[in-house]
């Protein structure tokens, strides 16, 4: 059983589509590569590449090897690159994606069904925000350097939420549950205001704030910059 579990992680970990495109990348390449080269191929930072590349070795998928790829030896060599290359365990469990959506499903309409005060919305919310918050740090270092609310917008590109930013706001051109928002919109909803307010504080981005969306069209969250005081 406990195989099997393992196997369900990892399918879960390569539903995200920029970590099972670097799997893939991984895969076909043949040879252990590193974060730079990763990116390069994406098209995505390399931070964001490290971010996933150590998740999937953390779930087994992949096997880190330290090796110098400089070609040089001895004192000046540098320091050894961290590299990526796929693991020997394979992920024996095949779903389709649909089967997320429906275990989603289900477990959005029992927490719903306790009622808005359940504490289980309220868990789902506090989890959505720490993920958020854990996700803005990995990310905050190849974003930093910017606005805060520039910063907050290539970190939501770099998790292809298609953000468009227009007179100090930025809306979502996609909703990142599409499928769950049409079942359970207040739930969902809920829970990705708690997600990008995580995400926000995570990147340190001061003066953003995650809020509901006035004109909602693709999702209903956007980032907002307040006005700064005179």
């Amino acid at each position: 059983m406990t195989g099997k579990l393992q196997d369900i992680g990892g399918v879960a970990l390569l539903a995200e589509p920029t970590r099972r495109r670097l799997y893939d990348l991984v895969r076909s390449k043949g040879v252990a590569m590193g974060r730079d080269e990763a990116a390069r191929h994406l098209g995505i930072s390399r931070g964001l590449a490290a971010f996933h590349l150590d998740r999937l070795a953390g779930a087994g998928l992949l096997e880190i090897e330290y090796r110098r790829i400089s070609g040089k030896t001895g004192r000046g060599a540098g320091r050894p690159a961290k590299l990526y290359r796929v693991s020997e365990r394979q992920v024996s469990v095949s779903l389709p994606p649909t089967r997320y959506d429906l275990a989603g499903e289900i477990l959005a309409r029992s927490i719903e069904e306790g009622g808005r005060t359940d504490r289980g919305a309220q868990s789902v919310r506090r989890a959505a925000a720490d993920r958020g918050r854990e996700i803005g740090r990995e990310m905050g270092p190849s974003v930093g350097g910017r606005s805060p609310l520039r910063r907050a917008e290539r970190a939501l590109a770099e998790l292809v939420f298609e953000p468009e930013a227009r007179g100090g706001v930025v809306r979502l051109g996609t909703c990142p549950f599409p499928s769950l928002s049409r079942q359970s919109p207040d739930l969902v909803c809920s829970l990705n205001l708690a997600l990008l307010g995580g995400l926000v504080a995570g990147l340190e981005a001061a003066g953003v704030v995650a809020e509901p969306d006035p004109e909602p069209t693709r999702c209903c969250v956007q980032l907002r910059a307040e006005a700064i005081a005179p």
